[in-house]
């Protein structure tokens, strides 16, 4: 089954990509041989702003949890704007996790799952991946979370 139905059958509808120029001098995806590089990104609500907060503080886990989904789905977006479709991805092969987090909070990979699990729910076994989650003072713009990704393509 190609990743496209895969997602209509899950019921995943992918957000249009950012068109939005980065906040700072870098570019949105970097290909380099088989091997494509996306930018840190972090949760946007529905009209487009971001989702600012720290986690243990303004977010439970659970709510954290959802705001990596939503990076997920927008990794998933410009996926598929730079490769033309999703298919074309051959692994998932790492993600760095970064959370806003409150000084004494320590639940940090509960939070970042929530795009690792979706990875894995699109991808399946393609969709595994090894991954650093950690916890951050801050995050640009206040964001709750920010995760990069590396993946192999065709």
């Amino acid at each position: 089954m190609s990743i496209e139905v895969r997602l209509k059958h899950l019921g995943i509808v992918l957000p249009p990509p950012v068109t939005a120029p980065p906040i700072g001098n870098y570019v949105a995806a970097v290909r380099s041989g088989n091997l494509l590089f996306l930018s840190g990104k972090g949760p946007k609500h529905p009209d487009g702003s971001t989702i600012v907060g720290k986690v243990g503080i303004d977010f439970s886990v659970e709510e954290a949890y959802q705001h990596a989904r939503n990076v997920g789905l927008a990794h998933l977006a410009t996926l598929h704007a730079e490769l033309g479709s999703l298919d074309n991805v051959r692994r998932i092969i790492k993600l760095l996790g970064m959370v806003n987090a409150a000084p004494d909070f320590t639940r940090h990979p509960e939070v970042i799952n929530g795009c690792s699990d979706l990875l894995v729910q699109v991808f399946g076994d393609k969709g595994r991946h090894a991954r650093s989650a950690v916890g951050m003072g801050s995050l640009p713009n206040g964001m709750s979370v920010e995760i990069e990704a590396i993946i192999e393509v065709e």
